[in-house]
């Protein structure tokens, strides 16, 4: 299914962070703009379009931009892409990207990044070893490294520096699931540790501009990206 008004997508995952291996899925991430008439009518229109073949996440603007507000770590990668992974890039979009330092604040984005990986150690818990265990290991791992960067220095670095790491993090904790244990404690301590540069609270006010931005250009439906 086509989505009309894409403003912004890109690929996101595993290649996006350079731990993709031969027959990876290639994941892809974006956001559109509903036309502003239908914000003003009965019925809502849908805020999501899940696909696969190839395997990709639309949000509608609005909700998009209250994921990244709430510091969800999936959605946030897709402002800080590098340039080559982004597939649609419009206006609009590079307004997005321009703003992205504002959407982020202390408390939201330890608690997202800690607590997705806190979800992918929970996983591991009962698995005996297969594939998905090294996968869990992996992204907890990332989950931690890139959410203290972010903390740390108010910036993402979407491409892992040394994939390699990772891999063999997965199958270490694949061999052992316990391994996983002293990894998430130790970037708990190093953010209780970590002085940050980002502020207690979001700055909405970009957003709230944005948005009205895309609003109005959408109002007429013929208007084009």
């Amino acid at each position: 299914m086509t989505v009309p008004n894409v403003l912004l997508s890109g690929i996101v995952g595993s290649t996006a962070y350079g731990l993709a291996r031969e027959g990876s899925d290639v994941d892809r991430l974006g956001l559109f703009a509903a036309p502003t008439e239908t914000l003003l009518g009965l019925h809502a229109p849908k805020e999501s379009h899940v696909g696969t073949a190839p395997d990709h996440t639309l949000h509608e603007a609005a909700k998009w931009c209250r994921l990244a507000l709430s510091g969800n770590p999936t959605v946030m990668e897709l402002v800080w892409l590098p340039d080559e992974l982004y597939e649609v890039r419009t206006p609009l979009g590079d307004e997005l990207i321009g703003i992205r330092g504002s959407l982020l604040s202390a408390k939201r984005v330890r608690d997202a990044y800690l607590g997705y990986a806190t979800q992918q150690f929970r996983r591991l818990q009962g698995r005996d070893g297969d594939r998905r265990t090294a996968k869990h290991a992996r992204h907890l791992k990332r989950l931690c490294h890139q959410g203290l960067e972010l903390y740390a220095t108010g910036r993402l670095t979407v491409r892992l520096e040394d994939p390699e790491e990772y891999h063999r993090f997965g199958e270490r904790v694949a061999a052992d699931p316990s391994a996983a244990r002293p990894v998430l404690e130790a970037y708990e301590s190093a953010f209780a540790e970590t002085r940050t540069v980002l502020p207690e609270h979001p700055d909405e006010a970009p957003a709230e501009a944005w948005l009205r931005r895309v609003r109005a250009h959408f109002y007429d439906t013929t208007a084009a990206v």
